[in-house]
């Protein structure tokens, strides 16, 4: 049995003063790197921002790679989330994406380290789970429930972006669960 999530050893830095979270969800790639911001607080979602952080593919990947190290710094720095939530890097047909994937999760993975930012590694059929409240739900229907869920006008785009909203969401969902049964 797989397990859903893993997290990162890195110890959180508690509750804000209003016992709210604030999670920062990301969905890694080279190209194009989403991020999303929301709080959770009392079972209430409150939506902050959301982008993607985006690379020429002509550039060097070593120039790509530390531009969004660069910019999801500064990206940290200015929301300042006390935790972030990450898909873990599923291998499909192409394995040389993978790679590059795995290359840009590992910067990301160094920024918020460095930052002390607890991390929730989680499956994709755990944030669909999460989101959606089923494993076999198709992207549109996950998009489409964060839009709800976050009460937006329409769905976030760029669809990077409304992935990694729906991996915070999941993480805050995760945890909750996880408070109310005492673990």
């Amino acid at each position: 049995m797989s397990k859903t999530s893993t997290q990162t050893s890195v110890s959180r830095t508690g509750l804000r003063q209003n016992n709210s979270r604030l999670i920062i969800g990301v969905d890694p790639g080279l190209a194009s790197t989403g991020w999303g911001v929301l709080e959770f607080c009392n079972e209430k979602f409150r939506y902050i921002a959301h982008g993607c952080i985006e690379t020429k593919a002509g550039s060097p990947r070593g120039e790509r790679l530390f531009l969004i190290y660069k910019s999801f710094v500064k990206i940290l720095n200015k929301y300042k989330p006390m935790e972030a939530a990450m898909e873990n890097l599923y291998f499909g047909k192409n394995i040389s994406s993978a790679m590059t994937v795995s290359e840009a999760r590992g910067v990301l993975l160094l920024a918020l380290i460095s930052k002390k930012i607890f991390v929730h590694e989680l499956t994709p059929n755990a944030i669909k789970k999460g989101v959606a409240g089923v494993t076999k739900a198709e992207k549109i229907q996950i998009q489409e429930m964060v839009r709800f869920i976050l009460g937006l006008p329409e769905i976030p785009k760029p669809d990077h972006a409304a992935d990694a909203l729906g991996a915070a969401i999941c993480a805050a969902n995760l945890v909750d669960l996880d408070n109310a049964a005492g673990r």
